[in-house]
């Protein structure tokens, strides 16, 4: 007997299948666990231009860039559907911990121990995706001007959506550091979150001029 999809891992779904999960009144998935997908979409975009531009002589210069990027977009699709599962579970340990007994002290002293670790955790996960979505713009960088001209529009479709992802999974970063309690841990948070979102736009910016302009580029240094 299949699995009823409420019981399916959220990456086994069908596209369907999770799109309907996610417009329903559940509580998961959410806008983290869709930031994480986008991304997964982005790094399988990295793996098709690289291996549309592998083994062709006309970019033989760039066949480390091609293997490299390939390699490392197959991992990070896998890294971002994890994601996808973690982010869920996060936000649900968070939403278990808001609905703790508080009738007495001790519960209510036990809630908040519980609502600031979840927060904690909630804020950790979708930085993971954010720090991830770092390599890929990278990735889709590298790729822009070193791979099959035909697929150029792909590698910044792959930064479009990497940016957006990393967008995306930062606004729930920021979302949960105040219930932490962690005023040091939330300003650390505050200050990464933000240098990888400069740095990743900055790439993105960096793909889509090259992308539009058509230009070749030398190979990467080694």
């Amino acid at each position: 007997m299949d699995e009823a999809p409420e019981a399916a891992s959220l990456s086994s779904l069908s596209v369907r299948q999770f799109m309907d999960r996610l417009s329903s009144s559940e509580p998961v998935p959410g806008g983290g666990s869709a930031s994480a997908l986008a991304a997964a979409l982005g790094a399988s975009l990295i793996s098709m231009v690289a291996g549309l531009s592998m083994d062709r002589p006309k970019y033989a210069a760039f066949e480390a860039t091609h293997r490299r990027c390939d390699a490392l977009g197959r991992e990070l699709s896998g890294r971002f559907l994890s994601l996808v599962e973690r982010d869920a579970e996060a936000y649900g340990g968070y939403a278990a911990a808001l609905k703790m007994p508080r009738d007495t002290d001790e519960q209510k002293a036990a809630r908040q121990g519980a609502i600031r670790s979840a927060a904690r955790s909630a804020s950790e996960v979708p930085w993971e995706c954010v720090r991830a979505c770092l390599d890929l713009v990278s990735a889709a960088e590298s790729l822009a001007g070193r791979s099959n001209v035909n697929a150029s529009s792909d590698v910044l479709v792959a930064a479009l959506l990497g940016e957006a992802a990393a967008r995306g999974a930062a606004e729930n970063v920021l979302i949960n550091l105040a219930a932490t309690g962690d005023d040091v841990f939330a300003g650390d948070m505050q200050r990464d979150v933000d240098r990888a979102l400069h740095d990743i736009a900055a790439l993105a910016a960096r793909t889509r001029e090259i992308v539009l302009s058509g230009q070749t580029r030398e190979p990467e240094s080694e």
